[in-house]
């Protein structure tokens, strides 16, 4: 980190108090800044409304500027859990003294961040449009909040499990947690009003839009907003396609027939003075690389893309031209694994939430679970992989005729953590289509391609590494969760923030009790099922 990180929370924790009354009573007075003007001239041009959503869209990919920097929230939020979690990076830095997230020693003045920064800066931002446009003359900007809710909050439900949804802002300590069976049917609901009311705007008001000068997604464009809603729709289906399998087919095949992305669509945070955090997390501190998986996935299929994401070695010793680093290994000091290769991000890459590219591959899967999702398992997987080379200006068509498998994995630093051949966490599947294959083969090339073509976003990677157990992740060489989490099972969630323990003990005793198991890394969601 760019500075010692318990300096950074200690402030945190110090300023607690004051920023939880700021960040909720006063929200409206200290994070709106009309810059002298009557509220009347504020309601001009809808800025009293509008500008409060530039805040919430960087706070998704939380890379906002907080007033303490713009990058180290985002290293606690996500980068120190799932983006390493999902097997696609890992530190070269042994914070804590290599006790710490990345071999189970769940460390939760990090974990605690995605939680709380989410409460104190996007929901009270979020409550207050919902507050202002709940009427007919505004109910277009409600439904672009509606969807911007069910991102964030399916987002950090992913991580922890229950959360204050249907019931926020309903009391002092923020309201009654949903259970994750209610909170997915409150996500479907929300979708529902966001697609018929912007459809229903742009219907009656096909050349206006009244949100292009805040909207940092789609410049103010109503049928991507559409098209986002029902994608998330699908995602959110395929999620829980185990634990409820009619709906999940229900709300997956409504989410085809009203509309999800296609070709070159995508949904980016693009805004000015907002920059990708990885760019300073791994290519200024260093303290963040590409993982052991994705060197061995991504070599053994010679994928161009891996130039893409990651930065060559720069450690002379090393002559690989690509080298990343396995979780849970022990590490001494950071100049040990420091000339790995790093993530490949300079700081104007747009931060991608969703593409094309995933709403192939949730197609590819829903077909051949025998759901109406206009295509073929085999059309739609490679439809997939298209889109994701065309993201990178790259060409699929020999990598899709690819027999090429993984390669064995090398420590050049220690040979104890190298993964051989024919171990059984190496991942056995080729890019090419066959449909002689059984359908669980099937599925691995689906969910494989799917995870690097939704590489950085490791939240939503970490979410189907654990719904599908796809990529195989190399299991823990040192595991310090005290024989709570299991190497091979791996982390299942996050511990909920320390901040509800404090603050809203009946809420807090009420969210384990709806999480139907103890509050630790090894209890696991209610999708994440066998």
């Amino acid at each position: 980190m760019k500075k010692i990180l318990k300096n950074k929370l200690s402030i945190l924790i110090v300023g607690t108090a004051t920023l939880m009354s700021s960040c909720t009573k006063n929200f409206e007075e200290y994070n709106t800044d009309y810059s002298g003007v009557t509220e009347e001239q504020a309601q001009f041009d809808y800025n009293h409304i509008g500008g409060y959503f530039p805040q919430m869209q960087q706070m998704i990919y939380s890379n906002y500027n907080w007033g303490w920097g713009t990058n180290w929230p985002f290293q606690i939020m996500q980068n120190l859990n799932a983006d390493i979690f999902s097997g696609y990076m890992m530190t070269p830095t042994p914070f804590a003294g290599n006790i710490n997230n990345t071999n189970y020693a769940l460390v939760d003045g990090w974990n605690a961040s995605a939680w709380d920064y989410t409460y104190w800066f996007m929901m009270p931002a979020l409550k207050s449009v919902e507050d202002l446009t709940d009427n007919d003359k505004y109910l277009h900007f409600n439904a672009v909040a509606k969807v911007l809710k069910v991102l964030a909050l399916s987002r950090v439900s992913a991580q922890y499990g229950p959360v204050i949804y249907t019931h926020y802002g309903e009391s002092a300590t923020g309201g009654e947690y949903d259970s994750e069976p209610e909170l997915y049917n409150a996500f479907f609901s929300d979708l529902d009003m966001a697609d018929e009311t912007l459809k229903s705007f742009v219907a009656a008001n096909p050349d206006a839009k009244p949100f292009a000068r805040f909207d940092n997604f789609f410049g103010g464009d109503y049928d991507l907003w559409a098209k986002f809603a029902n994608s998330l729709r699908l995602r959110l289906a395929m999620r829980i396609s185990k634990v409820s399998p009619a709906l999940a087919q229900e709300q997956a095949e409504k989410a085809i027939a009203n509309g999800v992305f296609t070709e070159g669509e995508i949904a980016q945070v693009i805004a000015p003075g907002y920059t990708h955090p990885l760019a300073a997390i791994s290519g200024s501190w260093g303290d963040i690389a590409m993982s052991a998986e994705m060197e061995s996935i991504l070599t053994g299929y010679n994928d161009p893309r891996i130039s893409k994401f990651f930065a060559n070695v720069t450690d002379e010793t090393i002559t690989n031209e690509y080298k990343g680093i396995r979780q849970g290994i022990e590490i001494d000091a950071k100049g040990t694994y420091g000339g790995h290769s790093l993530v490949n991000f300079s700081p104007t890459e747009p931060v991608v939430l969703m593409t094309s590219a995933e709403v192939f591959f949730l197609r590819a899967e829903g077909a051949l679970n025998g759901w109406n999702m206009e295509g073929t398992a085999s059309s739609l997987y490679e439809s997939g992989v298209n889109e994701s080379f065309s993201q990178w200006g790259l060409d699929a068509s020999d990598y899709l005729e690819s027999d090429l498998m993984p390669a064995e994995y090398v420590d050049v630093k220690n040979s104890t953590n190298s993964v051989a051949s024919d171990s059984e966490y190496m991942n056995k599947v080729s890019p090419k289509w066959d449909d002689a294959t059984d359908d669980d083969i099937k599925l691995q090339k689906i969910i494989t391609q799917k995870w690097i073509a939704m590489f950085p976003e490791g939240n939503e990677a970490w979410t189907e590494y654990r719904r599908t157990g796809y990529p195989v992740l190399f299991p823990l060489v040192i595991n310090n969760s005290q024989g709570v989490i299991d190497s091979d099972n791996g982390i299942k969630r996050l511990n909920f923030s320390v901040t509800e323990k404090t603050n809203n003990p009946d809420g807090y005793n009420e969210a384990v009790n709806k999480l139907g198991g103890p509050d630790n890394g090894a209890t696991a969601l209610w999708w994440d099922v066998d």
